[in-house]
């Protein structure tokens, strides 16, 4: 079998169920395998023609958060590869797996099958083209020879989903995929494990023992719990153990928004409080300008890697750091905390009416802040409506710049996801495509600005959408500037000239295309609202195409800015 098929048929054994592709001219040698392993009745991933690499990446992204399954991209050359770079970068920071495959432009200029024939096969030449993701990659090889096809498939593998798990990438020389070899076994099991984190129990039971002595403990999530039943762990820590939990800047759902621990997304006052705080799995857990621990506060961090080694700069204190998968640490946490309860009772009760009542009014005045006054829509506004609209559905929002996590009722895990901390845009609407492959019966619903909007490659997407038939709901808060620029310059000079200018530079996307009509172009049902009370009716009615039509939908959101 030629080195392009074995490539595919490995890929499969090991769990890989797409491969989403952006074919070039290096492609030959991976679409006569394709055809050869279909005419050799030998199983394959399925390979989906995705016509934009950023897209590829954000689907590979969104399909692992919804089974978490490490699924492949294969890119054209160093121009596919730079078109790759972005999503490699979201997925690097949020300890996402992806197989990033590319070619490499044919070394020879003749002489070999897969030699170079036309003058792209020079122009794309580079010296070191790995260069251009290395740092977003847990590890890099250049294929050399084709009968290493299966070895280099699991250890790819394996090292993109070892704790943390993050994107590899492979280079694919020409020549090397058209050379033909015998292969004794690719359907054989995975050769190489990942390897999983483990945290030492005497280091768990420390942890448990600092939080069950505290008088003012306090919980910051960032990334979730890692499993659907750490996700209840954590609730039950929390409820049994009166301890507030903070999502700060949460890019996924830690705890139901309307659990009575939940304490929103803000750590003031908690932080200037407490005595002991457990920061699970947070690139930056608050804002060292902002927040300010107390001097004596022992800090505990949590996660597959709890000093993200990866970033040159991380100061945040860590007394005691637990290197384990989170969902392994929650559930470890939780039986060690479990018969140190009785001795702590007494500091328990006397602290919950406290952040029960601090909860409750919390959520009173995020509730209250995003209810309609007859103005122009706010974008709080926009999740108190989807979340109504959601009730009763089995649902997941993801959030680019766009509905904020506040207002929403969401009480399941894996219903929320934001926009990785990276800040690579253009990531919400195809990483909602990969999801809806995973799962078409769920309702995706991806929201999002309207700069993100025209960072995903917008008419790429929706025709991606189209053609897998897959059925999302897209939300665009159109508020025809650079929002998050805007308030980064308020930010730091908020009486500065920028602030007092009639139109701040650099901010400004006006004139907004019709974006009614991009959706349109891919028959898409679309709409688009200027009135807060025009919004439940037509979030409805968009949910109810989707669940009869199972097509796609758009809504545009004209948003206060």
């Amino acid at each position: 079998m030629t080195a392009g098929g074995a490539l595919l048929a490995r890929l499969k054994s090991v769990g890989v169920d797409y491969i989403f592709a952006n074919s070039g001219t290096d492609f030959p040698p991976i679409i006569e395998g394709l055809a050869e392993a279909s005419a050799k009745d030998i199983e394959l991933p399925k390979a989906i023609v995705i016509p934009h690499e950023s897209a590829a990446m954000g689907m590979a992204h969104g399909y692992y958060l919804a089974t978490g399954k490490a699924q492949a991209v294969m890119a054209h050359t160093n121009v596919g590869l730079a078109n790759c770079a972005m999503g490699a970068l979201n997925a690097a920071a949020e300890q996402v797996p992806v197989l990033l495959f590319s070619g490499r432009t044919p070394t020879t200029e003749e002489g070999r099958l897969g030699s170079r024939t036309v003058p792209i096969g020079w122009g794309q030449e580079m010296r070191d083209q790995h260069s251009l993701i290395r740092e977003a990659s847990k590890w890099d090889y250049e294929l050399r020879f084709p009968e290493q096809v299966p070895e280099i498939v699991d250890r790819a593998y394996a090292i993109a989903n070892s704790t943390p798990s993050g994107p590899v990438y492979v280079s694919l020389p020409r020549e090397t995929l058209c050379e033909s070899v015998s292969y004794a076994d690719l359907a054989a099991p995975l050769s190489v494990k990942p390897a999983r984190a483990t945290v030492y129990p005497d280091a768990l039971a420390q942890a448990a023992e600092l939080l069950a002595s505290a008088e003012r403990p306090l919980i910051i999530a960032q990334r979730g719990c890692g499993s659907a039943e750490a996700f209840e762990a954590l609730a039950e820590i929390a409820r049994d153990w009166a301890i507030p939990v903070v999502q700060y800047w949460a890019v996924q759902l830690a705890m139901a928004s309307d659990h009575p621990m939940s304490a929103g997304m803000n750590p003031s006052p908690y932080i200037e409080e407490a005595d002991v705080i457990l920061v699970i799995d947070c690139l930056a857990p608050w804002s060292p300008a902002v927040h300010k621990p107390r001097r004596d506060c022992k800090v505990i961090h949590l996660g597959g890697d709890p000093l993200y080694s990866r970033f040159p700069v991380r100061h945040f204190p860590s007394h005691l750091s637990l290197v384990t998968d989170v969902a392994a640490g929650l559930l470890g946490l939780r039986s060690l905390l479990a018969p140190l309860r009785t001795n702590a009772s007494p500091s328990i009760e006397a602290r919950r009416p406290l952040m029960e009542e601090r909860v409750r009014q919390t959520r009173a005045r995020t509730l209250e802040g995003a209810a309609s006054d007859g103005g122009p829509i706010t974008k709080d506004h926009v999740s108190l409506c989807l979340s109504e609209a959601i009730q009763g559905h089995d649902a997941v929002v993801l959030s680019e710049l766009g509905c904020p996590l506040a207002p929403l009722t969401l009480n399941q895990p894996n219903s929320w996801y934001q926009e990785p901390h990276s800040g690579g845009l253009g990531w919400s609407f195809p990483a909602a495509l990969g999801m809806s492959l995973a799962n078409r019966e769920r309702l995706v619903v991806a929201t999002m600005g309207d700069g993100s909007y025209l960072f995903s490659n917008a008419p790429a997407c929706h025709q991606i959408a189209e053609a897998l038939e897959l059925p999302i709901l897209i939300l665009i808060l159109n508020n025809s500037e650079w929002g998050a620029v805007r308030h980064s310059v308020l930010g730091i000079y908020p009486d500065g000239y920028a602030a007092k200018a009639n139109s701040m530079p650099l901010t400004s996307l006006s004139p907004t295309p019709d974006f009614v009509r991009i959706a349109e172009a891919s028959r898409a049902w679309a709409a688009s609202v200027t009135d807060a009370a025009d919004l439940p009716a037509v979030l409805q009615r968009a949910i109810d195409h989707i669940e009869t039509k199972r097509t796609h939908a758009l809504v545009e959101i004209r948003v206060k800015p």
